[in-house]
């Protein structure tokens, strides 16, 4: 084990620049003084009244939805990823880890490793109750209902929280993002129990709870302010505790320290939200669901802004706007995006506890207001809960307009990404006939160690008439379960081409690459007749014998036919595996050599002419592993997987034909 931690401690350091280490360094020195009662938060009191989270207006939702959940939670069920309906208890044991009951320490927190899962549990689990989401939905079912039990709930949680997370003390005053999530959630339930005039702080008593509050408040923010992820950890987090610290110090700026926190915050927003976005509107982290979280900071804390005459630079708005445009040439007409990259399920503020709760479709519907966009509209199709939160009645109507509007008009999305390194084969777009086809050929990830980014170039995803047929199988895991972590973000999760049993990139630990495979686009075009890509990849460059992959894709419209070419150029023998994932709502069969695919609405033969090669069928294989998806964060079930594999040597091509039909379905049937 502590050979492990040498090597991954060894690496990591390897990512860093000079800068960066003596950074680090500054840091621990704050640490250990910190731990001996230096440089430690200390306000004084605070003066003045708190500001409005959001204008006042405010839509009609669905009252039943919130209410149910808020009652669950005051019955202490709640759902924490995998976990549904967990019996926490109300209030929960914030220290706990609910998956394995694992009772964190409360030692200095930044002096606590919660990586180890001996000490910690799984962190992942432990931190979510304690992000405060479920406070929100509290807050929502007062604001809803006016029943004064909830906002009774949401004081006794906060403190229970005030009294088992001492400040400075225990797993949860390690991490400045979760701190900074935290603080952003506590800016909407101040908010929907009725800010300053809330009946919580009415007496002696409630002022007493109010103060207790606003002191954490501040020592949250005195935390972020002190630790920020800066240099290779310049991820979302960054951003997020940037979010976290200007919609603090916007709504409650009560302190000496307040302006100067929310310049400094909006100045660094302003800044990542150009340097962690490309200007065609992708994430550079490459992962979708993170692109989304990304996306939500920036709009949560634009709307924060415009509530409070604070104004955010057109540059900002317009990458804000790339993004969502980017979501919306990437969803199928089912609104399905692939899961591309990492994703562990996290929202910013949990607006809608309703299952089944579209973040994309929304970040669509509030995105069509925001910039008059009848094609942001059109693809979300309605009006959902969070932008009514967000927008009010003023919003619902203006997307009515837009929706009208769509509705008269045809509109198209680009189907080109370079920066990000997507891109889009298809026709009959936004139809119950579309065929989407995206192609990866972007980086691996963003900063030195491409924390979230997977072993994916030159993937390709494949939906049908709004049912996906070849995906991304998604994250499954994070700090723990490493077999589990290092599949699922390797290249045999993916479709692409695998040698010699080697991921493209090399792996230095759960959130870090040590090698980049680095891909690129040779070529694309699109016509009414055929769509064309090609693209290649050095990542296997690095072995003695250097391999070259290149892949081309062909879509034949007329046809109905996909043709994927991977060419390999090497000169010593080397094993090759190419993979093609196939969403679980599929039926598999292989006949003949041939593999025909079943979905609800079509059927697609797989084949693999002049090839020497059989086809595998794999599913739920825990051994290898292969042949699983994973939709939500720590849950997974099997799904097929198609393996073609053999040996080459020198130059090869392999060419992968598909057919598809909406009529005719394969298998069983002659």
């Amino acid at each position: 084990m502590r050979i492990k931690k040498l090597s991954w401690l060894i690496a990591r350091l390897k990512r860093m620049s000079v800068p960066e280490i003596f950074y680090r360094v500054r840091l621990a020195c704050v640490t250990e003084l910190q731990s001996r009662g230096f440089f430690i938060a200390e306000s004084d009191a605070a003066r003045g009244d708190s500001h409005s989270v959001l204008n006042k207006d405010f839509s009609e939702v669905d009252a039943d939805i919130y209410l149910e959940a808020a009652d669950k939670i005051l019955n202490g069920n709640f759902n924490v990823f995998a976990l549904r309906d967990c019996p926490l208890g109300f209030p929960p044991d914030w220290n706990k880890d609910p998956l394995t009951g694992t009772v964190a320490p409360l030692n200095f927190g930044k002096k606590l490793n919660y990586r180890d899962e001996y000490l910690a549990g799984n962190i992942k689990y432990l931190w979510e109750p304690n992000r405060h989401l479920e406070l929100v939905t509290l807050a929502q079912a007062y604001k809803l209902s006016g029943d004064i039990k909830y906002a009774h709930g949401c004081r006794e949680m906060l403190q229970s929280w005030f009294e088992e997370c001492p400040y400075l003390y225990g797993p949860n005053w390690t991490s400045s993002l979760e701190i900074a999530v935290r603080l952003t959630n506590w800016a909407f339930v101040w908010h929907f129990l009725g800010g300053d005039e809330s009946l919580l702080f009415a007496g002696s008593e409630g002022q007493k709870f109010k103060e207790c509050w606003l002191e954490s408040i501040f020592q949250h923010c005195h935390f972020i302010n002190g630790y920020y992820s800066r240099y290779s950890s310049a991820n979302n987090h960054l951003l997020g505790e940037y979010m976290g610290l200007f919609i603090a110090s916007t709504v409650w700026p009560c302190w000496k320290e307040s302006q100067s926190w929310q310049a400094e915050a909006k100045a660094g927003l302003e800044a990542e939200a150009l340097k962690q976005n490309f200007a065609d509107g992708c994430n550079r982290e490459q992962g979708i669901w993170y692109h989304h979280e990304v996306a939500d900071m920036l709009l949560i804390c634009a709307l924060v802004a415009r509530a409070n005459g604070i104004v955010f630079s057109n540059n900002y708005w317009g990458r804000l706007e790339s993004m969502i445009e980017f979501v919306g040439a990437m969803a199928n007409v089912n609104l399905c995006l692939p899961m591309i990259g990492d994703s562990d399920d996290a929202v910013m503020v949990r607006f809608v506890p309703e299952e089944g709760f579209s973040v994309y479709r929304s970040l669509l519907a509030t995105g069509a207001v925001l910039f008059k966009r009848p094609d942001f509209a059109r693809k979300a199709v309605f009006f959902d809960d969070k932008s009514r939160w967000l927008l009010g009645h003023v919003g619902e109507s203006s997307f009515d307009e837009l929706l009208s509007v769509a509705q008269s008009k045809s509109y198209g999305f680009r189907r080109t990404f370079p920066d990000g390194g997507y891109y889009i084969l298809g026709k009959d777009f936004e139809t119950d006939k579309e065929v989407k086809i995206i192609v990866d050929a972007g980086p691996l990830g963003f900063t030195s160690i491409a924390a979230h980014g997977h072993a994916d170039a030159l993937s390709m995803t494949l939906s049908i008439g709004g049912d996906e047929l070849f995906i991304d199988p998604g994250t499954y895991a994070y700090h723990t379960e490493r077999k589990w972590r290092d599949y699922f973000k390797g290249t045999s999760a993916h479709n692409t081409v695998r040698i010699d049993k080697q991921d493209q990139s090399v792996s230095g630990g759960n959130f870090m690459w040590t090698g980049h495979a680095r891909a690129w686009c040779d070529g694309f075009e699109a016509s009414a007749e055929q769509d064309f890509f090609s693209g290649a990849h050095d990542g296997y460059t690095r072995f003695a014998d250097p391999v070259v992959h290149s892949r081309s894709v062909k879509f034949k419209k007329d046809l109905g036919v996909v043709e994927v070419c991977d060419s390999l150029d090497c000169t010593k023998e080397h094993g090759i595996e190419i993979f093609w994932h196939v969403a679980e709502s599929c039926t598999v069969e292989i006949r003949g050599g041939s593999v025909f695919i079943n979905s609800p609405k079509v059927c697609l033969e797989m084949s693999m002419p002049g090839s020497d090669m059989n086809p595998e069928l794999f599913q739920g294989n825990e051994e290898l592993p292969l042949g699983w998806i994973s939709r939500k964060f720590d849950f997974k079930i099997p799904s097929p997987t198609i393996v073609w594999s053999g040996t080459f040597e020198g130059k090869n091509e392999y060419l992968t034909v598909v057919k598809y039909n909406f009529e005719q379905r394969g298998g069983n049937e002659s």
